[in-house]
C-alpha cells in the first residue's frame, strides 16, 4: 500500500495542480463518447493505451472482457452497458481482448477451476467462443490461445446485442460496436473488421467496425 499511497501523493502535489481545470469541468458531469469494455488484466490500462484523459471513457473492467447475454436478472456488466448507451448516450462501444489472457487460457487449456468456482461460473459465458475454438485445429497450444482470445471478443460483440438498449441504439443508427484485440508485447491492436468477419491491423485500418453496414453510424 505504501507506493499507493506515495503514488496518490505526488498526484494530488503534482499532477492535479495541472489539471485543475479538467477536473473543475468534470466535478458535475461526464460526458464520455466511448464504452470501453476490457479485461481486468493489470497490463492493459485502457486510458493510457487510448491515451484519453479522465472523461472521456466509460470503462468496464472483469475477467475476461465478458458481456453477459441480457437476462432476468442483469448483473453490474449490464447495468454498466445500459446507463453507457441510454444515460451517457456513448456513441461507440470497444469490447477489447488481449494477449496472454489468463481466462481464455484457461478456457482454451480446459484447466480445472474447482478452486475457483466464482471463476469458472463467470467463464461460462464464452461458452459459446470455446465450442468454437474448441472444433477447429492448431499448430500449436499458443496459436490455440490466441485463437481462443479473438473468438472470445466476437463472441462478447454477439452478447452486447441482446441487450435492449444497445439494439434500440443500433437500430437508430447511433451506436457503433467495435472488438480489438491488444498485444501486450508489441503494442498493436487487431480489429474485427464486421464485412470480412476477419482481424486486421487497427494502425492500417482506422476505419473498421465490428457493427454490421446497416447499423453503422458515420464516422
Amino acid at each position: 500500500m505504501k507506493e499507493i499511497i506515495e503514488g496518490f501523493l505526488k498526484f494530488r502535489e503534482e499532477v492535479f495542480p495541472i489539471h485543475e481545470d479538467l477536473f473543475r469541468g468534470l466535478a458535475h458531469q461526464q460526458r464520455p463518447r466511448t464504452l470501453f469494455i476490457s479485461c481486468s488484466d493489470s497490463r492493459l490500462v485502457p486510458e493510457l493505451v487510448t491515451q484519453h484523459q479522465p472523461g472521456g471513457l466509460f470503462v468496464i473492467r472483469n475477467a475476461g472482457n465478458i458481456v453477459p447475454s441480457y437476462g432476468p436478472e442483469p448483473g453490474g456488466v449490464s447495468a454498466s452497458v445500459e446507463y453507457a448507451v441510454t444515460a451517457l448516450q456513448v456513441t461507440d462501444v470497444v469490447i477489447c481482448g488481449h494477449s496472454d489472457c489468463g481466462a481464455m487460457k484457461a478456457i482454451a487449456t480446459c484447466a480445472c477451476m474447482d478452486e475457483m468456482p466464482a471463476v469458472g461460473s463467470w467463464l461460462r459465458y464464452a461458452d459459446s467462443a470455446r465450442i468454437v475454438n474448441q472444433a477447429r485445429h492448431y499448430a500449436s497450444e499458443r496459436a490455440r490461445i490466441e485463437s481462443m482470445v479473438r473468438e472470445n471478443v466476437i463472441a462478447q460483440l454477439a452478447n452486447i446485442q441482446t441487450h435492449p438498449s444497445v439494439r434500440l441504439a443500433l437500430e437508430e443508427g447511433r451506436l457503433a460496436l467495435h472488438g480489438w484485440v491488444y498485444d501486450i508485447e508489441s503494442g498493436r491492436i487487431e480489429a474485427f473488421d464486421g464485412a470480412s468477419r476477419s482481424f486486421v491491423s487497427l494502425a492500417e485500418h482506422t476505419e473498421v467496425c465490428a457493427t454490421p453496414a446497416q447499423f453503422a453510424t458515420a464516422v
